[in-house]
């Protein structure tokens, strides 16, 4: 008995999670919090981005912290690297011409 319940509270956990992740898809300015869930990254490291202002954030009233989820999202995939294939995409196509 205590197995079903132990496998309905983790799938009740699951569920939960999977709420809070397409809240956070769906939102477009999310909190500090909500930023750092979004991203993946630590507490710290997103205060040292703010602190050095390489992260887009923004502070209305001096003290919390905003972040727009799109450009969250641009910086998140702004030093794009191509693949091998690309480069080799790329290297075919300059020698075609």
């Amino acid at each position: 008995m205590q197995s079903t319940d132990q496998t309905i509270l983790k799938t009740l956990l699951q569920v939960r999670a999977e709420v809070r992740e397409l809240k956070l898809a769906s939102k477009e300015v999310l909190t500090f919090k909500e930023a750092v869930a979004y991203t993946g990254y630590t507490k710290s490291y997103i205060y040292r981005l703010v602190s050095n202002k390489i992260i887009p954030h923004s502070k209305p009233n001096g003290k919390t912290l905003f972040f727009e989820r799109k450009e969250l999202e641009r910086w998140l995939m702004s030093k794009r690297y191509s693949s091998i294939n690309e480069n080799q995409e790329k290297a075919r196509k300059f020698l075609n011409r």
